[in-house]
């Protein structure tokens, strides 16, 4: 099954997550698929803490790949403040 899920890069108490489509059998931070996106958590006040390609997002989603519960809450949160 293909899966939309965060990999986490940075350093040591710096967390930085790829927003990522693999297979879900891989690991966490192994091979993947495509990148469609970043969230870093620790961003300053005038950098963007979360970028998501929505066009890839929703291409994968229409191919049947399936958001892993945090991707679901960061997308989820991304959309109310679009709207």
């Amino acid at each position: 099954m293909v899966v939309i899920r965060l990999a986490r890069s940075g350093a040591k108490k710096r967390p930085f997550y790829n927003m990522v489509v693999t297979d879900s059998r891989n690991r966490r931070d192994g091979r993947f698929v495509e990148r469609i996106g970043y969230y870093n958590p620790v961003a300053a006040a005038n950098e963007p803490g979360l970028v998501v390609n929505a066009e890839r997002l929703a291409y994968w989603q229409g191919h049947g790949a399936q958001l892993s519960p945090t991707a679901a809450r960061l997308v989820k949160g991304l959309a109310k403040k679009a709207a």
